[in-house]
């Protein structure tokens, strides 16, 4: 099952506020990523990156370009609740 996202919106310290379909709210630390993703390292260096996260179309997810984006259920499951 998919948890669509209808919003996403960067925080502080690398984390974002991510809304879906069904009303739920999380907030997701990208921070471990810098780690295990290479792709994801950029966030932290290319200015303004972090800043262009959109949602990606019918909202499967999300995306800051053609290298690094994240899925819904990603953000969904491992996001945490608020």
């Amino acid at each position: 099952m998919f948890h669509h996202v209808t919003e996403v919106k960067p925080i502080t310290n690398y984390s974002l506020l991510v809304r879906f379909a069904d009303g739920k709210k999380k907030q997701y630390d990208v921070k471990p990523l810098f780690n295990e993703i290479t792709a994801f390292q950029s966030l932290t260096y290319v200015t303004g990156l972090f800043e262009q996260v959109k949602v990606d179309t019918g909202g499967f997810g999300i995306s800051w370009n053609d290298d690094i984006d994240l899925s819904c259920d990603e953000l969904y499951i491992n996001g945490r609740d608020i």
